[in-house]
């Protein structure tokens, strides 16, 4: 069969069978398209079961010589492994092209963090008097206080908040759900937003979404990204960031005040605690500035 046959299967493969989210599966496909494209321009080749070892290699060498960086070359392998795998698992073919190619070595980069006062920074530089002040502020809160992806927060529902029980339910990636303990201060916040919300249009579709932008829809991330980057500015806050950024602030604060890399783990919804284990470097690199600032033999 052709690369758009395949690829047509392979995408209900990821949503039916791996339960991947919509993004998720977009990016897969998309760089599987750039493999396709560069096939059959390349070589002709009509037919994913054609492709051998050291096309691939020339493609991802075409990459590099794009100027495209090390950490894509490796996110677009590990698809390719993955498509051929789908094709192996499917008996497309007898044998995998990629198994004996290896990803390009990268170093551990570690994420920015914002201390703790940085972050009441940019939250506490919200302007209330703005028609959407109280939403703003309290997504904020939410976000880092919860740990959230940005994904989760806007598509964060009403129906997922239980605040009698002090928590929210958080649906994933994948749409695995967790449940994840919710500040007092978000609660307030969120509460004080939903008296207003209750004043604002609201789109029929979006009844059950909490965080509405000015036409009663859900926040997009491009969105939440902008408000983000116009409170660290407010805050005079001049570190790159993102709501990730959030994100790995509130993992590292978590570590920083005790708790165990388990517990941080089920809060941040990583299915594996390899994924985790890199805010305990950020939380060892927070110990040795500390020990080089205080300790008194730091300048010998």
């Amino acid at each position: 069969m052709g690369w758009d046959k395949e690829l047509k299967d392979y995408r209900y493969y990821l949503k039916l069978e791996k339960k991947l989210s919509d993004n998720t599966v977009r990016a897969y496909l998309h760089d599987l398209s750039q493999i396709a494209d560069y096939m059959e321009r390349e070589f002709s080749i009509a037919e994913p079961e054609l492709v051998t070892a050291g096309q691939i290699e020339m493609f991802l060498s075409h990459l590099y010589d794009t100027g495209v960086e090390k950490a894509t070359q490796a996110r677009v392998l590990s698809g390719i492994k993955s498509f051929f795998n789908y094709l192996m698992l499917n008996d497309r073919i007898e044998a995998l092209p990629t198994e004996f190619i290896d990803a390009p070595k990268i170093g551990r980069k570690l994420p920015d963090v914002l201390s703790f006062d940085e972050v009441n920074a940019i939250i506490g530089s919200v302007d209330l008097s703005n028609r959407f002040g109280h939403r703003n502020k309290a997504m904020l809160e939410t976000l880092y206080s919860c740990g959230l992806r940005v994904s989760e927060l806007v598509t964060l529902r009403i129906s997922d908040l239980f605040f009698k029980d002090g928590f929210i339910r958080v649906i994933g990636k994948g749409d695995k759900q967790r449940l994840v303990p919710v500040s007092s201060m978000a609660v307030r916040l969120i509460e004080y937003y939903l008296d207003q919300r209750a004043s604002l249009p609201v789109d029929e579709h979006h009844a059950d979404t909490l965080f509405l932008n000015n036409k009663g829809k859900g926040l997009t991330r491009v969105m939440v990204f902008h408000i983000i980057r116009e409170c660290a500015k407010a805050a005079g806050i001049t570190k790159k960031i993102s709501p990730h950024t959030f994100r790995h602030s509130f993992a590292t604060h978590l570590l920083a005040g005790g708790a165990s890399i388990r517990q941080v783990q089920e809060m941040l919804g990583h299915e594996s605690i390899l994924t985790t284990e890199i805010y305990t470097h950020l939380d060892r690199e927070s110990l040795r500035g500390s020990i080089e600032h205080h300790h008194p033999l730091s300048d010998y």
